[in-house]
This record gives structure tokens, C-alpha cells and sequence, in this order.
């Protein structure tokens, strides 16, 4: 029950009890009767007098709550001429113009919080209690190559991307570097924060790919140089050794001229062939910087389709195009890009070995190869690209780093994946 109506009740109560004992005074004592009369019109001027003066500060009070509950804290109360009303009234102004003032610097935060996510370089993913996407920023959103709107709302695990499921993998409270698809590399770092008395995860992503790229091009370039300066420097004055060793062969016994022969010959024909394998390395340190042309793709790989149309037939291979009806020109060195299509078909044929199908589609900014060859394995897939890295008994890993050295000159973006079809598709974007 309200306060203004036990009030009213009360007043009405007492008045009602004056009223019944002014009427028996009535019949002792007009006059009696008339001072009571009186007194009873007084209690009520009073009462009214007094209920405007409680009620209608408690009154404006409750306006005030009601302000409060609704969360609208510009409404301030005016004092009524009370002082203990009037204290009140001062406090919850106060309180009234705090609330305003940190609600205002709280949504100030949240704007500058919510830009600041926004515009970041690294990849943001803030998760809920259970461990749903609640946000995400456009940097994480390419990372895995998906749209907001397929992944917030879902778990890391429910994502159709490799990243988000090895983030899924990531504990609470770590960091770790993440390779992906043996070119990307990411540093995750999984943390937490408070949010209305609940523990909340959120997931940083930070690309290191062209960090980690110059390191180690810096790293292997000076190898190479070494390497090759060195053994350059031994062959060419071993083999004059060797050579001039010839000349003493008919010092020999006649049964050992033609093995002493022999023996040089082949220690010579080894340092040749060790100079020519340290010359391959060596190719990558000179790769030129290209020299751009508009250049027709699609005639450019039907010549090396030309070129490798025996070892097709040889292998029993189907080849498919898929490409777009348009011409599509593009700027490239052709020499450089010729190289890079050659070691790629060249793989996809190593994978096939026989009785098998290689798909070249071309879209806007896009060329497929496809083979349906054995596959990359799991283990592998993350060393792709690695310098000289290779799954051959005899490889050195040139091919894929003189394509990766060649593509990334030009500026465009590749991957090297098996799908879910268990065929292998090298993507070059443009």
C-alpha cells in the first residue's frame, strides 16, 4: 500500500472518530459542538496542508526513480523549500550528474574501443561465456577468409577455415605461432576479460608472414653466397689439379693408366655436377626484379601446355580448361611467370604419376590449377614454401622457392592446398 494512501486513511480515520464525539456534544453543549466543529476544520486544513508538504516531495521523488529505472539521468529535481527535502533533493541531483558523467565517458570508451578494434592492423575475435563469437574486426575476418556474418554466433570449431580450427586448439592464457598452408604464419594469442562479473575469452592474430619472409631471405641469401663463393673457389682449383694429375698417368704401370684415368675423370665430372647444384641455389639470390608487360595468361599457358603435352601423353593425363571467354592480360614478366607455371604443372604431373586429370580454370582475378593426385599431407602441408624444403628422394626444394621468390616479386597472393575433394589446387590471386 502506498504511503500517501495510509495517510489519507489515517487522517480520514481520526476525523471521522472527531466528528461521532463532536455530535454527542451537540445535544450537551451548542457551543461545545461549534468550538469542536471548528477544531475538526482546522485538523483538516492541517492535514491537507501537511500531505502536500510530505506527499508531493515523495511524490517528486518518485519521478525521480522512475527517471532512473528508465536510464535517463538528464532529469534533475527542484528543491521544494524543505530542508531535509531539499538535502535529499541535492544528494540525488549529485548522484544524477555522476551517473550522467561516467555514462557519458563509458559510451565514449566503447566508441573509441569499438574504432580502435575496427582499424586494427591484427586480427580481433571476442567470444562469450560459452565460448561463441560475439565480434569480430575486418582484419580477422580475412585472416580466415570468411564474412562476419558466417561466423559470429558460432564456435572457432563449427568454422569452415584451417585457422579458426587450430585457434579452436588454442588453451587459454598461450600464444603460439600458427603456419598456415606452408605460407601464411600467424602469432595467435588466446586471453580473457571481465565482463559483468563473467570471464570472457578474446583471440589475437597477428600476421607475421612478411616479417618471418624478409628474416629468412635475409638468412639464406647470405648462406648461398657463402656456399657458392667457396665452392666455386675449390672446384675450379681442384679440377685444375685433377687435370694437371693427368699428365703423370703415363708414369703408371699400363694395367693401372686406364683406372687412374678413370677415377680422375669421374672426381672431376662430381665437382662439376656439385658446382652446377650450387648454381640452382645461387639462381634464386639473382632472381631480377620483373619486367612488367601486358601479357595474354591464356596464351601463356597454353605454351606450356605445349611444352609439357608429351610427358601428358606419356603419363596417360587428362587435361581440362576452364577458362574465362574473355582475354585475360595481365602484368608480368612472361619469362618469370613461364618459370612458375612450368614447376607448377611439373608438380601437379609428379603427383599424379599415371591415369589422371589436371584442371586449369582462369576467373577475373583468379588462375586455378587443379590435380587429382595424391594429396598433400597434413605434416607437409605447413612446410610448403619453406627454402628447399622438399618430400622428393633426390629434390632440393628449388621449385617451390623460386616459384614463391617469383610470385611474391610480382605482387600476388597463392596458396597451395588439398580441398575436401582430395584434389590439389594451386591459386594464384591477382
Amino acid at each position: 500500500m502506498k504511503l500517501k494512501i495510509k495517510y489519507i486513511l489515517f487522517v480520514s480515520f481520526l476525523h471521522i472518530i472527531l466528528i461521532l464525539l463532536s455530535l454527542r456534544m451537540f445535544k450537551e453543549n451548542i457551543y461545545y459542538f461549534l468550538a469542536a466543529e471548528v477544531f475538526i476544520l482546522c485538523t483538516i486544513i492541517i492535514a491537507i496542508i501537511l500531505y502536500k508538504q510530505f506527499i508531493q516531495p515523495v511524490q517528486t521523488l518518485s519521478s525521480g526513480l522512475e527517471s532512473l529505472k528508465d536510464k535517463d539521468f538528464t532529469m534533475k529535481l527542484i528543491t521544494t523549500g524543505h530542508y531535509e527535502m531539499d538535502q535529499l533533493i541535492g544528494v540525488y541531483n549529485k548522484m544524477i550528474g555522476q551517473l550522467r558523467e561516467e555514462r557519458l565517458k563509458q559510451k565514449e570508451q566503447h566508441f573509441f574501443l569499438e574504432k580502435l578494434v575496427q582499424a586494427s592492423p591484427a586480427g580481433i575475435i571476442i567470444l562469450d561465456f560459452d565460448g561463441f563469437i560475439t565480434n569480430i574486426n575486418p582484419a580477422a575476418e580475412s585472416f580466415l577468409g570468411l564474412s562476419s556474418d558466417k561466423i559470429i554466433g558460432k564456435t572457432c570449431k563449427k568454422i569452415n577455415s584451417r585457422l579458426a580450427k587450430a585457434l579452436n586448439k588454442l588453451p587459454p592464457g598461450t600464444s603460439e605461432i600458427i603456419p598456415m598452408s606452408g605460407m601464411k604464419t600467424y602469432r595467435c594469442q588466446k586471453a580473457s576479460f571481465v565482463d559483468r562479473g563473467f570471464n570472457h575469452h578474446f583471440i589475437l592474430i597477428e600476421e607475421l608472414t612478411d616479417e618471418l619472409l624478409k628474416t629468412e631471405r635475409k638468412a639464406y641469401e647470405k648462406v648461398i653466397r657463402m656456399m657458392s663463393h667457396e665452392i666455386n673457389n675449390s672446384v675450379g682449383a681442384v679440377n685444375s689439379i685433377l687435370s694437371s694429375s693427368l699428365n703423370y698417368k703415363d708414369k703408371l704401370a699400363q694395367k693401372d693408366q686406364d683406372q687412374f684415368e678413370n677415377a680422375i675423370n669421374v672426381a672431376m665430372e662430381r665437382n662439376i655436377h656439385l658446382n652446377k647444384f650450387m648454381g640452382n641455389f645461387a639462381d634464386i639470390v639473382r632472381i631480377p626484379q620483373p619486367t612488367k608487360k601486358k601479357t595474354d595468361l591464356h596464351q601463356l599457358l597454353k605454351k606450356v601446355h605445349t611444352l609439357m603435352q608429351n610427358e601428358l601423353e606419356k603419363r596417360r593425363i587428362e587435361w581440362e580448361w576452364q577458362l574465362q571467354k574473355e582475354t585475360f592480360l595481365l602484368e608480368m614478366d612472361e619469362q618469370q611467370m613461364e618459370q612458375v607455371l612450368v614447376n607448377i604443372f611439373k608438380n601437379a604431373v609428379e603427383a599424379i604419376e599415371k591415369n589422371g586429370r589436371i584442371t586449369v580454370a582462369t576467373s577475373a582475378k583468379q588462375l586455378i590449377i587443379r590435380d587429382n593426385g595424391k594429396g598433400i599431407p597434413e605434416d607437409i602441408q605447413q612446410k610448403l614454401f619453406t627454402p628447399f624444403f622438399s618430400t622428393k628422394k633426390n629434390g632440393q626444394g628449388i621449385g617451390l622457392t623460386l616459384t614463391r621468390e617469383i610470385l611474391l616479386n610480382h605482387g600476388f597472393k597463392f596458396s597451395l592446398e588439398t580441398n575436401k575433394k582430395s584434389e590439389t589446387e594451386f591459386v594464384v590471386e591477382f
